[in-house]
Parts: C-alpha cells; sequence; structure tokens
C-alpha cells in the first residue's frame, strides 16, 4: 500500500531519527577463512589420532592403527568435520580446494608438515609466514624474526594485506618501537632488545624509577630537593572546595565531598531518639515517625501520654481556683 505524498513527507523525520543499522559484521579475510579451515583440520587430526586403537590385542591395534594413520577413511572422516551445514563460506572454500588436501594428505604431507604454510601461504597465497605482510609477503619493520623489536604489532603480520609498520605497545614509540614514550624510561637497550619501564607517578619524564629520577614533574607535583613531590593543594589560601565541601588531598590532586554533619564524632542532632538526616550542604534532625517532639527529647508515645496525664492530674481543683 502506498502512502499519500503528505503522510510521506510526515514521516521523514522519523525516520531521520532513527538510530542508524548497525553496521555489519566484519567479514573474515581469506587468509582468516584459510587459517581457520587448517586449524579444523588439525583439530580433526587430534581427534582421530588414536580411532581404531584401543581395543585390547596391542599387536593388531597397531598394525591397524599405522593403516588408519594415513588411510583414506581417516581423511574423509576429518574433513566430513571441518565446515558446520550453515556455514556456506567454510563449505563453499572445502568444496573448492578439497582436491588440494587430498593431494596434501596422500602426497606431499611428509614432505611439507605445516598445512598453514603450504596450503594457505604457498598453494592459495592467501596469507604470509609470521613476520611477513603484504602481497609479496615482505619482511616487517624490524625484520621477520622479532617484527618491531617484539614491542608492537607489524600491520598485515601473517597476512598479504597491511603496511607492515609498527604498532608500539603501551610505553614505545618510534618506527621500530625501540624509543620510550613519556613516563617511561629505558632500563635495556643492546643491539636486539629495547626495554622501557614506567616512571614513578609524579614524573612526567624520568630517567629511572623513582621519584628523584624525574626530569619533568607531572601536573600536581612539585620539584622540591630533588624530588617531585606532591601539591597539598587543600592547604592552599584558598581552598578549592565550596564551604559546604570537605577538600580531600591525593596524590597529584584532590576531591572534594559534600560534609555529612550526621557521620562526624560530635553529634549533629543533640535531643533524646532523634534522628539527623545530611542534605547537601547542611542536615535536619527529625523526631521518629510517632514520636512527639519536646524542647529536650523525642518522646515515644506511651511515655508522651504518660506526661500528658501526670499534668491533668496536677491541675489545680475547683476549690484552689
Amino acid at each position: 500500500m502506498c502512502l499519500p505524498r503528505r503522510a510521506a513527507l510526515g514521516l521523514l523525520p522519523l525516520l531521520l531519527l532513527l538510530p542508524p543499522a548497525p553496521e555489519a559484521a566484519k567479514k573474515p579475510t581469506p587468509c582468516q577463512r584459510c587459517r581457520g579451515l587448517v586449524d579444523k583440520f588439525n583439530q580433526g587430526l587430534v581427534d582421530t589420532a588414536k580411532k581404531n586403537f584401543g581395543g585390547g590385542n596391542t599387536a593388531w591395534e597397531e598394525k591397524t592403527l599405522s593403516k588408519y594413520k594415513s588411510s583414506e577413511i581417516r581423511l574423509l572422516e576429518i574433513l566430513e568435520g571441518l565446515c558446520e551445514s550453515s556455514d556456506f563460506e567454510c563449505n563453499q572454500m572445502l568444496e573448492a580446494q578439497e582436491e588440494h588436501l587430498e593431494a596434501w594428505w596422500l602426497q606431499l604431507k611428509n614432505e611439507y608438515p605445516d598445512l598453514f604454510e603450504w596450503f594457505c601461504v604457498k598453494t592459495l597465497k592467501v596469507c604470509c609466514s609470521p613476520g611477513t605482510y603484504g602481497p609479496d609477503c615482505l619482511a616487517c619493520q624490524g625484520g621477520s624474526q622479532r617484527p618491531c623489536s617484539g614491542n608492537g604489532h607489524c600491520s598485515g603480520d601473517g597476512s598479504r594485506q597491511g603496511d607492515g609498520s609498527c604498532r608500539c605497545h603501551v610505553g614505545y614509540q618510534g618506527p621500530l618501537c625501540t624509543d620510550c614514550m613519556d613516563g617511561y624510561f629505558s632500563s635495556l637497550r643492546n643491539e636486539t632488545h629495547s626495554v622501557c619501564t614506567a616512571c614513578d607517578e609524579s614524573c612526567k619524564t624520568c630517567s629511572g624509577p623513582t621519584n628523584r629520577d624525574c626530569g619533568e614533574c607531572e601536573v600536581g607535583w612539585v620539584l622540591d630537593e630533588g624530588a617531585c613531590v606532591d601539591v597539598d593543594e587543600c592547604a592552599a589560601e584558598t581552598p578549592p572546595c565550596s564551604a559546604a565541601q570537605f577538600c580531600k588531598n591525593a596524590n597529584g590532586s584532590y576531591t572534594c565531598e559534600d560534609v555529612d554533619e550526621c557521620s562526624l564524632a560530635e553529634k549533629a542532632c543533640v535531643r533524646k531518639n532523634e534522628n539527623c538526616y545530611n542534605t547537601p550542604g547542611s542536615y535536619v534532625c527529625v523526631c521518629p515517625d510517632g514520636f512527639e517532639e519536646t524542647e529536650d527529647a523525642c518522646v515515644p508515645p506511651a511515655e508522651a501520654e504518660a506526661t500528658e496525664e501526670e499534668s491533668l492530674t496536677q491541675l489545680p481543683g475547683h476549690e484552689d481556683l
């Protein structure tokens, strides 16, 4: 059914207010799909490793197992378990590459024991060996043996994608991740290794682990006799918090918290049985429900009635009026 033009235009603002549809889940790359298939194949090898073994006749079992170990029957059992029936992409890839897997199993696995390297890297050419990247599987920055000096991740590592540049771990920077960021110092550096260690929390830059090794102090700290020490903002001539709050000092900072008069050692509400309720910047004193309020106490109902009766009995008689 078609909406009238005016009605359709009326829906436009509502449609514009609707949140955008969630982004579709990112599809796996060809390399990821190939690696996933190989991982399942290797798991199949584990699951079938001792099949037809364990019946009691050791000599017969060993002879049978040796035949089963490299048999087409075992290959078929592994292949049948590789893909879920609902996994279209896995089944499609398996159908297209089943002959390659069969050739490796029957003829090549002794020469090329690493199925991933033979299948995904050399045959399908959808992946690269670890430490290499891109269409031509070039070595990552820092070399394929120890990309990014071991302190970062190589863009495209192990795939036919990326540019081989380094994304450094926290604390490291530079093209090879050998330099230290602010807040870290070099605790070890030689031709093969670079280790950056966190400075003391008071240091923005440092040459060692203590507050006396700071090159520059962090905000909230000051240099005093060669060391970065905490500034007590709460002791300033003009306190940073309002009159309704108290200032609590912390390393390199402070917090302003509401004063809870009801929790102080000296009671804020002094009448007997009286409840104290904290409010922003103040407090209130209230008698419990059912209690009578007097100048000196909150009186329970029974005591209030007894006091009232006592006061009535003490009223002067008519002859005294």
